[in-house]
């Protein structure tokens, strides 16, 4: 009985803030404010077919130290970048790589790692695994010369080629 009259206090109090945070603004003269209504605007569409060069998408997706996970504002870019991926033809090539700490064996395994991560959310997303190629750099190519956290940071990579 305890727990449910917490719970009902609880979300008594949820209500209450968030009947206070839902007034409306009030101008100086101590005129109410209406929201003007929202009306709906067509949205142009772009078609693939067209003449006009497409707007070039970042290629590079950077990594957390030690990781093969995706970021969330990556995902946002692949979703972007399988849209066109399934429109056009021919293959990609996704070129993993890793900072300069540990093996060298261990480093082509991570950045393989990486680039099988990008492949597989690609892959999710509609697009042919046939035209998508892995390959792992490891340390081999950095992007930025350096044994600084700012250099390995931007060795964190899969590069979309």
């Amino acid at each position: 009985m305890l727990k449910s009259v917490k719970t009902g206090l609880g979300l008594a109090c949820v209500l209450a803030v968030m009947a206070g945070c839902s007034s409306n603004d009030t101008k100086t003269d101590g005129q109410v404010e209406v929201d003007e209504p929202v009306t709906e605007t067509a949205v142009e569409t772009t078609d693939f077919e067209t003449t006009e060069p497409a707007v070039p998408l970042e290629n590079v997706v950077y990594f957390d130290f030690d990781q093969s996970l995706l970021k969330p504002q990556t995902r946002e870019l692949l979703i972007r970048h399988a849209d066109r991926m399934r429109a056009a033809t021919g293959s990609v090539r996704l070129e993993g790589h890793a900072d300069e700490l540990g093996t060298r064996e261990y480093n082509l395994a991570l950045g393989e790692r990486r680039a099988n991560a990008v492949r597989d959310f690609l892959v999710l997303q509609g697009v042919d695994a046939a035209n998508l190629e892995v390959i792992s750099y490891g340390e081999e190519r950095p992007a930025q010369m350096g044994s600084n956290e700012s250099a390995r940071t931007m060795n964190r990579r899969v590069v979309i080629n």
